[in-house]
């Protein structure tokens, strides 16, 4: 008994970022999934809700290395804090837009609050106690993805009687009050710089460097179908936002059950189910019909998150114990980079024929499913090999 509550003792700080991570899901819940509606009713196109949502990865991926930098330099616990008040002031911004320029300046701000990813995962895995930090990762991205369940369906509700705008609203407060709950989270060392400069480069190891290059390819094309499915399915398939906001809450509960039931897993492995997993949604939303086939759509998409999740896990045995924050800084770049490009090219492909992000992305996921498996063979044959002959 002892032992168990030592246990759950040196775990605190995880149990909070997770209840944290609770209540921050309930508010993007509210509003995340009817994002390109709101944008498309404040007077956008298609290429151009692609291009907003495009611009917003980009400040997504610009700040993701220096927040990973500062996390390691300064410590964790203040990056943190910073990005949750940042969201906070970004939600009021949203909602107190009146025209599509001004509610871009406050998603902006939003997508500059995913600098936490780094830092976070970073504390996360120093706050693991005896878990893996896969284990500890997904069980906090799990605690989100259950959060963020009711979100959708009240956002729906509210978005259907009193306007998609008033969502903004409930989310601030909801995001306030994560921001009370993650001031509580303790301070943790930072590392002796010294023993940092002592490790190589990330960008001179090659198992690093070749890993970045997986991830890019994995996260490009299961994220394809994803951006403009609301849009298709209310334009093309006359859904109702209460009917999306229900879709949304089945992603968010897939988000869930693919964390907490295969968060154990390799990351590689974890890369493979959530291909397979993307491939369906594609062709789900292709070919099928009615609330069933959406639903099922909806909740596979639990397999982006699980696969997006565990890349920290894949890239953090690689690397320096100094080098984690800057590590999971290049690894949450590179997933942003991949929200820059899809939004974009699913833009383009929507307005020449809905239909074809689906075609599209599901022949780009079937021809990555091999190349995954290869890269899981053949790929670490390869980084090994160069490591061979740099200690040679």
């Amino acid at each position: 008994m002892t032992s168990i509550v030592n246990k759950l003792k040196e775990r605190r700080d995880l149990y909070l970022v997770a209840f944290s991570l609770f209540i921050w899901g309930m508010g993007e819940g509210l509003f995340y999934i009817f994002q390109p509606l709101y944008i498309q009713k404040l007077g956008a196109d298609p290429i151009l809700i692609g291009t907003v949502l495009g611009i917003n990865a980009v400040g997504m991926t610009l700040s993701q290395i220096p927040a990973g930098y500062l996390a390691d330099r300064i410590g964790r616990r203040p990056v943190m804090w910073f990005t949750w008040m940042m969201g906070v002031v970004s939600a009021l911004v949203m909602a107190s837009a009146r025209n599509l320029s001004g509610f871009v300046v406050g998603l902006l701000l939003y997508g500059l609050t995913s600098a936490v990813l780094a830092p976070m995962n970073s504390y996360i895995a120093h706050a693991r106690g005896d878990w893996s930090v896969g284990r500890a990762v997904t069980f906090t991205s799990a605690m989100f993805s259950i959060g963020a369940v009711l979100g959708p369906l009240v956002g729906g509700a509210i978005g259907e009687r009193f306007g998609l705008l008033n969502v903004y609203w409930l989310a601030a407060a909801l995001f306030f009050v994560s921001t009370i709950v993650i001031l509580f989270i303790r301070k943790q060392a930072v590392e002796a710089r010294s023993q940092a400069e002592s490790q190589p480069g990330l960008l001179r190891n090659p198992r690093f460097v070749m890993s970045l290059g997986l991830i890019l390819m994995i996260m490009f094309s299961m994220y394809l179908p994803i951006p403009l499915a609301a849009n298709f399915l209310q334009n093309e398939r006359g859904l109702s936002l209460a009917s999306i906001g229900q879709l949304g809450s089945l992603q968010n509960l897939g988000n869930a059950v693919f964390a907490l039931a295969l968060g154990h897993l390799p990351a590689l492995t974890a890369f493979l189910v959530g291909e397979a997993a993307l491939l369906v949604v594609s062709l789900l939303l292709w070919k099928g019909s009615g609330m069933g086939f959406f639903g099922l759509a909806y909740f596979l998409m639990g397999g982006y998150r699980l696969s997006r999740t565990l890349s920290v896990a894949f890239v953090q045995p690689l690397v320096g114990k100094n080098q984690v924050g800057l590590a999971f800084g290049f690894v949450e770049t590179i997933n942003n980079l991949a929200l820059i490009l899809t939004p974009v090219l699913a833009g383009l492909l929507y307005d020449r024929n809905p239909l074809l992000v689906f075609m599209v992305s599901a022949g780009v996921l079937a021809l990555c499913l091999p190349l995954t498996v290869w890269f899981r063979t053949a790929g670490r044959r390869a980084s090994q090999a160069v490591l061979d002959r740099m200690g040679g």
